[in-house]
């Protein structure tokens, strides 16, 4: 078998995850490239459980090795709002642009730490032979206070990184996938995958 999937849509999220996974031995195809393009629940109550759901649903339509994502915005501030919601926070066909700008707007008047927030990837792979791998990956920083940035998408204009005074939105791609909440659970997963292949 020479192919993985990876359960998602998002050709923003793809573009990254063939980045992050270049060199990888086995061709990673997205849902639309493998011609599924089921609707999945996702139901559970934590980035783990999503992942887990979407990965076990592609794996049993097609028998491949899937891999799914589920990754969010967590602000502490806000009860990590939007958190495991945040492709769907405020509706999922709503531009990013008013998410963030709402975002930044319930923040008015925090300061500092207080406007402390990480991104959340888990991923998991669903195995032929039933087996489930998970790893989990965060990028830790502060919301600014205005969008910054045209790389990326979704929220990576408002997360600010102290450590690279920049948003991950100003942080050209193959930087910001080194130290990025995908980066760091996507190396690990193909860690893990390396591991299972030479088994």
């Amino acid at each position: 078998m020479d192919k993985i999937i990876f359960a998602t849509s998002n050709q923003g999220k793809m573009d990254e995850i063939k980045m992050i996974m270049e060199g990888f031995p086995m061709e990673i195809i997205s849902m639309k490239e493998a011609g599924i393009y089921a609707l999945i629940d996702e139901n559970g109550k934590t980035f783990e459980e999503n992942a887990i759901i979407k990965a076990k649903a592609v794996m049993e339509l097609t028998g491949c090795i899937t891999l799914a994502d589920d990754s969010g915005l967590e602000i502490d501030y806000l009860d990590k709002e939007p958190g495991v919601y945040s492709a769907r926070y405020l509706g999922e066909d709503t531009p990013y642009s008013i998410k963030n700008k709402t975002l930044i707007d319930r923040l008015n008047g925090v300061e500092g730490s207080d406007r402390s927030a990480r991104f959340v990837c888990a991923i998991a792979a669903a195995l032929p032979n039933g087996e489930v791998l998970t790893t989990r990956g965060t990028i830790e920083g502060i919301i600014g206070y205005e969008e910054k940035g045209k790389f990326g998408f979704g929220y990576d204009p408002i997360l600010y990184v102290p450590e690279y005074g920049m948003t991950t939105g100003e942080m050209l791609p193959e930087d910001k996938n080194k130290i990025s909440h995908r980066g760091i659970a996507l190396r690990m997963m193909r860690d893990k995958l390396f591991d299972y292949n030479s088994k």
